[in-house]
């Protein structure tokens, strides 16, 4: 099947390779492999994905197969995530992300502090929290020693086979693109080595993994090699634990490599799954169902996003993006804004006079990333001016309201604020900053 190259930035603005099977307007599935392995360990999935009529993208971490090695030498569970958001945020649609092994750690990671809007499933290969040690000690001694390299395809072959003992005899030709070859003619696997000595976690990693996986709210798969001698029962017992509402299925004959050892029973649960938990019919919502869905079905509706500012009772600037904001009328000149009833600038917005609305253009990301998040400072690193009311203006930005508060409404979880518009101020010669399927977008002219 053909496999039309793809490349991804990740963080730090290093290359990642990707290729992509089946048709683009088909469901995404992203897959994520283990360590010392390539995306080339999951063409068998990707394949039977789409025919299944899924559109699956198979990637090569940092460091692996031909995506970019980092020159830091940085591969730790941190970085790997902050690629796989990077990713993410690249697509058009949140994927089903199905993630071996190093992969499910990094997309675990993603998952932590609402990471999970970014993806519409998860599917676990072999990714328990915490790894039997033997077994661990095992693969670590076998990539080491194998890390110097083959002088032959056919001693590559055997070396593939001790990695994957559940496989079968491998054909050495058949493995020339999983390998480069040095100044001499040796053979050596396609992975940086530090990739595979220099990552690891970090002693706060394991505490983040189990917050992430305990409040994971998309459809979860979690598969085991039965004969997995990395992960054994007692480790998955605590992924169970830790994760109640998540589905587990074993693969009887299958180790550590469950896709590549057992591919028809591995590529039957998951397309089992994917069809029962994330159908490629259109979703649906109805009244009292899963609240995701109808966020998602909202999502769908491109907005810009605003920096909403006011004065607190001590006269001190405060303000939160928000991307609900429209037009009401003309005459009289009335916008309305929305702020959540958990936001901490709420009770400003609710005993304020006056308020401003920032529209924001492309270059301030930032300025809308920091202004969503909970942080001290906000205002010292933006600037800012006041106009009539005293409010904060953020300088430069698209279009600036400076408003009179004339209502106030409840909305369910939101507050509706409405303020009649007594100065404007727009700049006609720059592109909004979009928000589209929980991402943020560029606008594109042709």
């Amino acid at each position: 099947m053909s496999a039309p190259p793809l490349t991804f930035t990740g963080f730090g603005g290093l290359k990642l390779a990707a290729e992509a099977f089946g048709n683009p307007d088909n469901p995404a599935v992203l897959l994520l492999h283990g360590g010392a392995q390539t995306r080339r360990s999951w063409r068998e999935a990707a394949a039977a994905l789409a025919a299944a009529g899924r559109y699956a993208i198979t990637i090569d971490l940092r460091g692996h197969g031909e995506s970019e090695w980092a020159a830091d030498g940085r591969y730790g569970l941190s970085v790997l995530a902050a690629d796989l958001r990077a990713v993410l945020s690249q697509l058009d649609t949140r994927p089903v992300i199905v993630a071996a092994s190093l992969g499910g750690f990094a997309a675990l990671s993603a998952m932590a502090d609402g990471g999970s809007a970014l993806a519409s499933g998860l599917v676990l290969v072999d990714a328990a929290l915490e790894m039997d040690p033997v077994g661990q000690r095992r693969l670590g001694d076998i990539l080491r020693r194998q890390a110097a390299g083959f002088a032959t395809l056919e001693e590559a072959a055997a070396a593939a086979l001790e990695l994957n003992p559940g496989h079968g005899p491998f054909a050495p030709a058949g493995l020339r693109r999983q390998l480069r070859q040095d100044g001499a003619g040796r053979y050596f696997w396609n992975w940086d080595p530090k990739a595979i000595s220099g990552g690891g976690f970090a002693p706060e990693d394991l505490a983040d993994l189990e917050r992430a996986a305990a409040s994971l709210k998309i459809p979860t798969l979690v598969m085991h090699g039965r004969q997995s001698d990395v992960v054994t029962e007692a480790q998955m017992a605590r992924m169970r634990e830790l994760m109640p509402a998540a589905e587990v299925v074993d693969i009887e004959g299958a180790g550590h490599l469950v896709a590549t050892e057992q591919f028809d029973d591995f590529n039957a649960a998951l397309l089992e799954f994917l069809e029962r938990r994330i159908p490629r019919i259109p979703l649906t919502y109805e009244s009292g169902s899963d609240s995701r869905t109808l966020r998602d079905a909202l999502g769908t509706f491109g907005t810009g996003v605003v920096i909403a500012t006011t004065l607190d009772a001590d006269g001190n600037p405060t303000g939160l993006t928000a991307n609900s904001f429209t037009s009401v009328s003309l005459d009289p000149p009335l916008v309305l804004v929305c702020i959540g009833k958990t936001s901490r600038s709420l009770s400003a917005f609710e005993n304020c006079a006056n308020f401003v609305v920032n529209v924001l253009h492309i270059g301030q990301q930032p300025d809308s990333v920091r202004f969503a998040k909970r942080a001290d400072d906000r205002f010292t690193a933006s600037q800012w001016e006041t106009w009539n009311t005293g409010c904060p203006v953020l300088c430069g930005s698209l279009a600036s309201f400076e408003c009179d508060k004339q209502s106030w409404h409840d909305g369910g979880d939101h507050v509706i604020i409405v303020g009649h518009v007594r100065r404007a101020r727009f700049e006609p010669h720059r592109d909004p900053l979009l928000f589209f399927r929980g991402a943020y977008r560029r606008l594109h002219f042709f």
